[in-house]
């Protein structure tokens, strides 16, 4: 256990917290995950951020969501045959279908996910 340490502001002990530093990036999920959080649910917040474990958190929404967002947009690809031969053939129309699948997927799992 690490001893915590104080220092005296007018007249009261304000302890010497600093959250855990880690290399790890927060992408565009868990972003919108933490203001989530932040404006929906600041006790929890306030929860992860006090014990250290707001950046796991947020790193396991982002690969959560990015996992489900990529299998969902592959079914979706091979149903509507958004395929290779296509991106060859027209290059700014398979863009804009991958697009649409793409808000797609994320209208199924942002509620889930992100937003819960």
């Amino acid at each position: 256990m690490t001893e915590i340490t104080y220092t005296e502001v007018n007249g009261y002990l304000i302890p010497n917290l600093t959250a855990p530093q880690t290399e790890a990036q927060i992408g565009k999920y868990g972003q919108m995950r933490r203001k989530f959080l932040k404006n929906h649910r600041p006790s929890l917040y306030t929860s992860l951020m006090i014990t250290g474990k707001i950046t796991e958190h947020l790193l396991e929404v982002q690969t959560s969501a990015t996992e489900q967002i990529q299998k969902i947009v592959r079914k979706l690809a091979q149903t509507e045959g958004v395929n290779e031969e296509l991106k060859a053939k027209d290059p700014m129309m398979w863009t804009g279908l991958m697009n649409n699948l793409l808000h797609s997927a994320e209208e199924v799992v942002l509620p889930e996910v992100v937003y819960s």
